[in-house]
């Protein structure tokens, strides 16, 4: 990924970064460029196994695309492929073979040396992270989040009805497994299931650049038993011992606080990522809502501004850190009674 990112500020597209493998002028500006390998490598390598290229070089494409003035459906029939692949493409929701970006650069008028360069990331687009040994039992799309969860350098998560998968118990995220379980799964795959949430929770202790974050939890989490009320005690535990980690700033919404934002939002999490040398993010902050049939990826400048406006008021209205904590420790005390 490092090979790929500038330092470039470009006129016309403020907030984006041009790739440096072969181009010598930004495509959107004109600008000459002057490369330096390695900047924007906060992020772990390997981490976000192809997540982060295919989001990066979607844009690219779509980008490219709005510059030749071509709509997703000119674009697919010159292609002749489906308005549905050229959707999935520019919102990096699938990897990219090299001849499919040259076709691609070809159609929207790119010039030879950008289309090096995009092939060359699109290579970057298979990349594996770890999670993939276990993509039988990740939901379809999910593994988009963890590349995302992966390279986040901050996330402002708020939760309503359950414990966040990084924080759970393997007890308890084995009672929620369960609980939704398909007449399909076996024991085995129900326990790779409780694996991936397990693994996913390294990324808050790791020793390189791990995440801050701020979590709201709403106090029907605490009151509500899931398994059994031992486990949830264990799971209460959990969540003290978390909240004292110097990364994790983890709040409770009580019932006292009456109305507030989170209610008519639901769930939901900010991702923001890794500064590249010129000061700008990596990637662009991005919303995660997670849905009974699907989740949704949000971000337009006015949509990860609106969710952020609504955390500002979620976290404001809830607990401080010290009688979030009291909270807790009292909830756990009940179940154990």
């Amino acid at each position: 990924m490092q090979d790929f990112i500038s330092g470039h500020a470009c006129r016309v597209w403020p907030g984006g970064a041009c790739i440096a493998k072969r181009a010598t002028r930004c495509f959107h500006c004109g600008c000459k460029l002057s490369f330096t390998m390695g900047i924007g490598s906060a992020m772990p390598v390997g981490a976000t196994g192809s997540t982060v290229p295919r989001r990066q070089l979607g844009r690219y494409l779509r980008d490219l695309r709005n510059q030749a003035r071509l709509t997703v459906r000119k674009a697919a029939k010159e292609l002749e492929w489906s308005e549905a692949k050229i959707w999935r493409i520019e919102t990096g929701q699938t990897s990219l073979r090299s001849l499919d970006v040259e076709a691609m650069c070809r159609i929207y008028g790119a010039p030879t040396d950008l289309t090096d360069a995009l092939m060359a990331l699109a290579k970057e687009t298979k990349a594996r992270g770890w999670w993939h040994s276990y993509g039988d039992v990740i939901p379809e799309d999910f593994d988009v989040y963890i590349g995302l969860e992966e390279a986040a350098s901050e996330l402002s998560w708020y939760e309503s009805e359950l414990v966040p998968g990084l924080f759970q118990t393997e007890d308890y995220a084995r009672a929620i497994i369960q609980a939704s379980r398909t007449d399909d799964d076996d024991a085995e795959e129900i326990e790779r299931r409780v694996h991936v949430r397990a693994a996913r929770q390294t990324l808050i202790t790791r020793t390189t650049a791990p995440p801050t974050l701020n979590v709201v939890l709403n106090e029907a989490i605490l009151r509500r038993p899931v398994g059994s009320r031992k486990i949830m005690a264990r799971q209460l535990e959990r969540l003290v011992e978390m909240s004292q980690l110097p990364n994790v700033c983890l709040r409770v919404m009580p019932f006292g606080a009456g109305l507030h934002h989170g209610i008519m939002s639901g769930p939901f999490v900010v991702l923001r990522f890794p500064l590249n040398g010129d000061g700008k993010p990596s990637e662009p902050p991005t919303v995660y809502v997670d849905g009974f049939t699907g989740a949704l990826y949000l971000d337009k400048e006015h949509e990860v501004g609106r969710y952020t406006a609504v955390f500002t008021n979620i976290w404001d209205a809830s607990l401080d850190k010290q009688a979030s904590e009291r909270l807790m420790a009292s909830a756990v005390r009940e179940m154990e009674q």
